[in-house]
């Protein structure tokens, strides 16, 4: 049977304006674009690194921005709440690299658990805060008080029990809780707890909500503190030492820039904590040495300090070696403040 020839016409038009279409737009560039950015895309180096939401970490989140225009390394920064899941990540294979508490690593280290301190991640960054309406004035007048720290494993109790010794309180003399950094300013506020010792910006975060009271800023009980580290699996030493040596110098590149950036550097990291950025400013400038990003390599003075400190605790039972506990040698020699645009900073999803 013969077509109409109205069918003909139809068909035909549209076979033609098809054509056009095609031969303007020329769809197979842009599966062909897609595809070329996928295979880049796989070619390039990807490490989850995990961390917590305080200011002591802010060079992971930093890093993990700055690698999205990389052509060969990815950083995914992966947010845990608490230092137990970040263990049991670690632990699991989940995740290869990340930053904690250094007490914590060396009770991995001691535990068999083949990890490497090959970085720090801040000097300083941490603050002592009470109820605003008790006349606390040192820790003489906690005893009896509730007290929250983010682990027992934590430089913020070694350093509160050098603290008390110091000041003449006798340890059982005050309640310690380990209790999440997020969750301390509201336990504050609630009256649940008394006072906390804890990673930026969660005290700040109370002082400017006026539901605490600083106490102490870690710098003036112990300069130069350090609470966190960077920590990998030696499993990823072993197979990939180019992504841990990129990872520390992009560490190390991120904490440079952040210390001459530091309003760009809270509008970078205030989306991945999921904190207000004028809280995260605040403490990247009120005062502007609250926390610092420089002079991050550790140093076998500055573990023995901790280690000891542990032993005296009873956290660590037996003696570390720090050739065991430490790898110095993917810290670059030269630091610069890498380059970064911050003019399109939005949430990162998932991270």
């Amino acid at each position: 049977m013969r077509r109409r020839p109205i069918v003909v016409w139809t068909v035909g038009t549209l076979a033609f304006l098809t054509g056009l279409t095609l031969a303007r737009y020329q769809p197979w560039n842009l599966w062909n674009d897609a595809y070329q950015e996928t295979l880049a895309e796989r070619a390039r180096e990807h490490l989850a690194v995990g961390f917590l939401p305080v200011t002591c970490h802010l060079t992971c989140p930093v890093t993990a921005y700055a690698s999205r225009t990389s052509k060969e390394f990815r950083y995914d920064s992966q947010r845990f709440t608490d230092f137990p899941t970040v263990v049991e990540s670690l632990k699991s294979g989940r995740i290869e690299a990340t930053f904690m508490i250094v007490p914590l690593a060396m009770r991995l280290r001691e535990q068999g658990v083949p990890v490497k301190i090959v970085y720090l991640g801040h000097r300083d960054g941490s603050t002592v805060m009470v109820r605003p309406d008790l006349d606390i004035k040192d820790l003489r007048d906690l005893r009896g008080r509730r007290f929250a720290i983010p682990s027992k494993y934590s430089n913020q109790h070694l350093v509160i029990r050098k603290l008390m010794k110091d000041q003449g309180v006798d340890p059982k003399e005050i309640a310690f809780i380990e209790m999440a950094p997020p969750d301390m300013p509201g336990a504050l506020s609630a009256r649940a707890i008394d006072a906390y010792f804890v990673g930026e910006p969660f005290a700040a975060r109370a002082e400017l909500n006026g539901d605490g009271r600083i106490l102490y800023h870690a710098k003036d009980i112990w300069p130069g503190f350090i609470s966190c580290a960077l920590v990998v699996h030696e499993r990823l030493i072993e197979r990939r030492p180019n992504v841990v040596a990129d990872l520390v110098r992009g560490i190390a590149e991120s904490g440079e820039w952040a210390e001459t950036h530091r309003l760009e550097a809270a509008k970078v990291a205030a989306p991945y904590f999921r904190q207000d950025e004028a809280v995260v400013r605040h403490v990247l400038t009120r005062p502007p040495d609250r926390v610092s990003y420089r002079m991050l390599t550790p140093t076998d003075e500055d573990l023995q300090r901790i280690h000891d400190m542990a032993i005296d605790a009873g956290i660590l039972s037996k003696p570390i070696a720090m050739s065991d506990l430490v790898d110095r040698r993917f810290i670059p020699r030269d630091i610069a403040a890498r380059t970064l645009d911050v003019a399109a900073v939005e949430a990162p999803g998932k991270n």
